[in-house]
């Protein structure tokens, strides 16, 4: 099988900019097939996601994906470096992708891999930049940026590579694929329409964020997304049957905290430097994430970093399960597929007898021996269960295993 086409994805919810971003990458590549890696329950930048994965898995297949698999949660409630090297494994352990297209701010391979080069090598020089840095007081991001812009002469290209969210994904998804010396042929298509975290709208194309604000305010959306998802989302609206952000976990999360000692919160990931007592003094203090958050934050400690620790609480990831998670190949939990997608899953086997393509969790879960994989499943199903408690109305509990895989059929 060639002309395989991966894409990493939230798909929170699926857009009008989406489906550019597919069109455009399916031109440019030629591909006759597309798969995407998308986050479940939890998304990377510290919330939940605003419907279930299996509705935005329907939504992506509706909309010209193929195939969509589940990026398991302990990796899309990661960092930026974490996030993105948990989806290219699941690519690279398929054996039939040959590219992968991500969106940039900057639109353009060439710097984004510079950059990615350096991180990825860390030269001498580099890396004493970014200490001069973190001793400021900095966090790691800015830090590694102002060092990235000295370390290249303060090039104006360079200089903005890693002021924007996008790119600096991207610059992650070069980094995993330099690191699994994956064969996957990069793209990147240019995000022109709508920033990351934009409120405004622009030819029809709004940002992930804005529509989500947009729901939560009750306007109408139909412009800014395909028809298919719009049929989807407003049947999940009308049933209560969305989650709109952690916040609706505020209290649980609070409560989770107040129970922990300051031992047990140095224990989750990304907590270190004392940042436990800074967070159990305004759990202490604080009944809203809003403010929880205000009161941790510092130029260190940004706020989606804050959120993801939140999450961390809440699903019970401690940095021991995060830092196994680095070490190994995720499966590949198939969520949907359409025809083609079901032409993709027989490719796969093909090219792997070995691999592990899950469409029954009872099944996984009765047979697997790996335990570090059935921890991974577990946090999935744990991370559903929680999740559905934040719906209004019928908030079932172990839908991974009474929920069928989405076949779409055209």
């Amino acid at each position: 099988m060639s002309g395989v086409l991966g894409i990493v994805s939230e798909y929170n919810p699926f857009h009008n900019g989406h489906v550019r971003h597919l069109e455009i990458s399916k031109q440019l590549t030629n591909a006759d097939f597309t798969i995407a890696v998308m986050s479940g329950s939890f998304v990377q930048r510290g919330d939940t996601a605003l419907v279930d994965k299996w509705t935005r898995a329907e939504m992506a297949l509706k909309n010209g994906i193929d195939l969509v698999i589940e990026l398991p949660t302990i990796y899309s409630v990661s960092s930026a470096e974490n996030f993105a090297d948990g989806a290219v494994k699941i690519f690279n352990s398929l054996g039939v992708v040959d590219f992968l297209s991500f969106g940039s701010e900057i639109g353009e391979i060439a710097p984004l891999n510079d950059v990615a080069t350096v991180l990825y090598n860390e030269p001498k020089e580099f890396s004493s930049l970014i200490t001069a840095q973190l001793k400021s007081g900095l966090s790691y991001p800015r830090a590694r940026e102002i060092a990235l812009s000295q370390f290249f002469g303060n090039s104006k290209k360079y200089t903005q590579v890693l002021t924007n969210p996008n790119n600096i994904l991207a610059v992650e998804y070069l980094k995993a694929l330099k690191k699994h010396h994956s064969p996957i042929r990069p793209l990147t298509i240019k995000r022109d329409y709508a920033p990351y975290n934009s409120t405004s709208i622009k030819n029809g194309i709004a940002s992930a964020t804005a529509i989500r604000e947009m729901i939560q305010k009750n306007k109408n959306v139909h412009y800014v997304v395909p028809y298919e998802s719009y049929d989807l989302l407003d049947e999940k609206i009308k049933s209560g049957n969305i989650v709109p952000s952690i916040s609706v976990f505020e209290r649980e999360i609070i409560y989770k905290l107040r129970c922990m000692t300051t031992d047990q919160i140095a224990l989750l990931p990304d907590v270190s430097e004392g940042l436990e007592f800074r967070i159990k003094q305004a759990a202490d203090n604080y009944n809203t994430i809003a403010e929880l958050i205000d009161a941790v934050k510092t130029k260190r400690y940004t706020q989606t970093r804050i959120q993801r620790i939140l999450l961390y609480v809440l699903l019970d990831i401690t940095d021991k399960e995060m830092e196994k998670s680095k070490k190994i190949t995720p499966y590949i939990r198939v969520l949907g597929f359409n025809k083609h997608g079901k032409k993709i899953i027989s490719a796969i086997a093909d090219a792997n007898p070995k691999i592990k393509i899950i469409v029954s969790v009872k099944k996984f879960m009765e047979q697997c021996t790996d335990k570090s994989l059935l921890s991974m499943m577990s946090k999935d199903i744990l991370a559903t269960n929680i999740y559905t408690l934040g719906y209004k109305d019928k908030a079932f509990a172990n839908l991974d295993f009474t929920t069928k895989v989405k076949e779409y059929k055209e």
